[in-house]
């Protein structure tokens, strides 16, 4: 069973920064073997995938948030971060974390999912 907790939502005025967290726990899960994910939630629209990391450091960014947020992981603390800066009102959203199933960026539906956290961008 794995458990993801996302962390670091909030407010931001537009064109600040947040860093969200995800920190994965459970049996018989080995972290650094998994690509990782951050969805978002937008008011109103579908769910949509952010951005995206293999267990070999790949990555791969929704076009509107490229080159603006970045992410990454510390296998050994077993977290996920996603490092987001120049915010516009259009990134607000339920942000979740989620672990794929295999160890390459895939378009399989994670099994594994956070709760969400909130962040909001406004003036």
């Amino acid at each position: 069973q794995v458990q993801l907790v996302e962390s670091g939502g909030g407010l931001v005025q537009p064109g600040g920064s947040l860093r969200l967290s995800c920190a994965a726990s459970g049996s018989g899960f080995t972290f650094s073997n998994y690509a990782m994910y951050w969805y978002r939630r937008c008011p109103g629209k579908e769910r949509e995938l952010v951005a995206s990391l293999s267990s070999f450091g790949h990555t791969k960014y929704e076009d509107s948030v490229l080159g603006r947020f970045r992410i990454s992981r510390d296998n050994v603390k077993k977290e996920l971060y996603l490092q987001m800066n120049m915010l516009k009102p259009e990134d607000t959203a339920v942000y979740y974390c989620a672990k794929g199933a295999r160890s390459l960026i895939s378009d399989q539906e994670p099994a594994d999912w956070g709760q969400g956290t909130q962040v909001t961008v406004s003036s």
